[in-house]
């Protein structure tokens, strides 16, 4: 359905205007309706629209949606009970283990978010299609009636229901390839049968998981001494009970923990040793791995971040990729020919190419920008760029960020070269631009006077605000002296 801007704000607000039970009823209709494949025209758009109606309604303050994931890892024992979509709803207990991260990288214990659309309709279309129609029915009749218990046990049946039959459609297809790849197939997403495996063991392991996460802290400062010695007790003996169930334990805790690198200590304690080889031989091997995934998610994002220009995300992501890396270096002992220590310095050196251009690149921008110019090269009344002023600032900020983490990421020598060549340009340069300010004829002011109130905001970054303010105040009187010669002479 191809609808223009006015279409689309005029079904908004209409559905904004309804109640939240007509809401509720109208979008448990239209998802069953799309699982039986009656579908009616625009329903993606009306749908659309109306989970947004109803997740503004439930969130007026604004904040993250039911889907996202929660930093403290709750279950759905502890979430708001009032979802009231029951895609979100059968999901809700999976949060803590979903991942923002393109599907096709594997996270030990967690579901890559992208994955949850497609192993749904798989679940809706394959798995367990009457039941799902039921389970629509049911959870859109508890919503209209405002009965929370009622979701919460039509959302628990059908997951209780859908463990066994995922079960059964993986056993079935045994060792048999076509069958194998038939399966993938259908599930839809690159991890297929190991996003299989997980769904079924979350489910399977729901009630376990709520009652290990109840007996976690809900925030992690610091993961030492009592608290430690705790949490792996606890660990500990969900291992000794259930194997499969320690690894989605020990995600529990990562999203609890406030530096999430301090898992590892769990590692380390479980070997009583920070050498490599020996944690190795310990369940808690699999703490490290986590970690180890996680800082190549993070590489992921901060190319991602680059590739936008969003200067203050990649300065976030940096300084979080160089404090595990740190962490992963002091906490342990990782010879470089180990597996993790090979992986570590794989990081290393995709973050140093993954930078070298960004880094290399900011001095020559700033030249670029601050080229003292002829007075025939000016155009009248023109100014510098203002968003190539923007992001050559934010490109000095970044490359500042970049010489705090230097060492530990690999990038010592390119980031300390760049930012020499930025402090030398700027100390020779900067006085020629306000001698050019102050004997411009009123064709050249506007640009020479955009040229010095760069070079101030580059200042600020490279020597600091004091040394900026100055500048600038050299740039006024220079300004102002040929304002008055020009008034002089008239």
């Amino acid at each position: 359905m191809a609808a223009d801007g006015n279409s689309v704000e005029k079904l908004r607000g209409f559905l904004r205007e309804l109640t939240p039970e007509a809401r509720a009823l109208l979008l448990a209709e239209l998802e069953r309706k799309q699982l039986a494949g009656d579908g009616v025209p625009g329903g993606d758009l009306i749908l659309q629209e109306l989970r947004n109606a109803v997740g503004e309604v439930d969130d007026p303050q604004g904040s993250a949606p039911q889907t996202s994931p929660d930093p403290e890892g709750e279950t759905a024992e502890t979430q708001d009970s009032l979802i009231v979509d029951p895609t979100d709803k059968f999901f809700a207990f999976f949060q803590p283990f979903i991942v923002d991260d393109a599907p096709q990288y594997e996270h030990q214990g967690r579901l890559a978010r992208a994955s949850i659309a497609p192993i749904w309709e798989w679940i809706c279309r394959d798995v367990a299609p009457a039941d799902a129609k039921i389970y629509v029915e049911t959870f859109g009749q508890a919503v209209a009636a405002n009965d929370a218990a009622a979701m919460e046990q039509a959302a628990r049946t059908f997951q209780d229901g859908v463990a066994k039959c995922i079960d059964k459609a993986v056993a079935d297809v045994g060792t048999d390839d076509k069958a194998r790849r038939r399966l993938a197939a259908q599930i839809g997403t690159p991890q297929a049968l190991q996003d299989a495996y997980l769904v079924a063991s979350l489910l399977k392991s729901r009630d376990i998981l709520n009652g290990i996460a109840a007996r976690i802290p809900s925030n992690i400062r610091n993961l030492a001494d009592e608290q430690l010695e705790a949490i792996k007790a606890l660990l500990d003996a969900v291992h000794g009970r259930n194997r499969n169930v320690f690894l989605l334990a020990l995600v529990l805790v990562l999203n609890k923990l406030a530096v999430r690198w301090q898992l590892i200590r769990l590692a380390t304690r479980a070997a009583d040793s920070d050498v490599a080889k020996r944690v190795s031989e310990t369940p808690y091997a699999a703490a490290v791995n986590i970690v180890l995934s996680d800082v190549e998610r993070l590489v992921r994002q901060l190319t991602s971040d680059l590739k936008r220009g969003q200067a203050a995300q990649v300065s976030v992501v940096l300084k979080e990729i160089h404090d595990t890396a740190r962490g992963l270096r002091t906490e342990m002992d990782l010879a470089v020919d180990s597996p993790w220590g090979r992986r570590l310095a794989n990081v290393r050196a995709e973050i140093a190419a993954l930078l070298k251009h960004h880094v290399e690149s900011m001095p020559s921008r700033v030249r670029r920008l601050l080229r003292p110019r002829p007075a025939k090269e000016i155009v009248p009344g023109s100014r510098l760029d203002e968003t190539d002023v923007d992001e050559t600032e934010a490109l000095i900020g970044f490359v500042g960020a970049c010489r705090t983490y230097a060492g530990e990421l690999a990038i010592n020598e390119m980031t300390l070269r760049a930012y020499s060549e930025l402090q030398h340009y700027l100390e020779s340069n900067t006085q020629t631009l306000i001698d050019a300010l102050r004997a411009a004829k009123p064709a050249e002011r506007s640009f020479r006077h955009s040229q010095v109130e760069a070079a101030v905001r580059f200042c600020a970054k490279a020597f600091g605000q004091e040394y900026a303010t100055l500048l600038a105040k050299a740039a006024d009187v220079a300004a102002n002296s040929e304002r008055k010669a020009a008034g002089a002479k008239a």
